[in-house]
């Protein structure tokens, strides 16, 4: 789940602000570049048909570029959406992982590949691993966008890993900063 904070008062930003605010970390060449290796190396891993569960919000942007990529490669998949919570107001996660909402379909039998977009302290990767395995898929693979290791409050260890980051606040390519940014095709540091 991406880190979120709220600033009270605060509306909208401007694109002026986003520009003050926001040194791009990948641009979208580099996004995209690494969107189609993973591609590749999750395909090359999963036997036979497999689904994708999405781990809303900040994933949406990452999962559609994914699976675009999965077509382009002649694997059409299924895709489902969950969301959790661990953060609720807070820049720091509480570690009290919530279901906000759950799968909306039979996945008994089926292998899951789990995308979220940053695993900073793997507590809400963690639970939806094991909460997608209760509800019966035969395996789940999880693949993030971000991977913040310094920050792991448990031994997860995502499958397949888009960048590695240090502790930075970062937004873009569907990752908020108090519901502003997602929107933003590059992933950047808010400084």
């Amino acid at each position: 789940m991406s880190i979120r904070e709220t600033v009270q008062g605060e509306t909208s930003v401007s694109e002026t602000e986003i520009k003050k605010q926001v040194r791009p970390l990948y641009d979208e060449t580099e996004i995209a570049s690494r969107v189609e290796e993973l591609a590749k190396e999750i395909g090359r891993t999963f036997e036979g048909d497999f689904m994708i569960v999405g781990v809303l919000k900040g994933c949406f942007v990452f999962v559609a570029d994914l699976i675009r990529q999965f077509n382009r490669n002649g694997m059409p998949l299924e895709v489902e959406f969950i969301r959790l919570s661990s953060y609720g107001r807070d820049k720091e996660s509480s570690g009290d992982v919530k279901l906000l909402s759950d799968l909306p379909e039979d996945i008994a039998g089926k292998q899951v590949l789990l995308v979220d977009d940053i695993v900073d302290t793997g507590l809400s990767l963690d639970y939806a691993v094991e909460h997608i395995l209760k509800k019966g898929a035969s395996q789940v693979k999880t693949c993030v966008l971000l991977d913040k290791p310094s920050r792991r409050a448990n031994d997860f260890k995502a499958d397949f890993i888009g960048f590695s980051i240090d502790d930075v606040f970062v937004v873009g390519y569907g990752i908020d900063y108090a519901g502003q940014y997602r929107s933003l095709p590059y992933i950047g540091i808010v400084d």
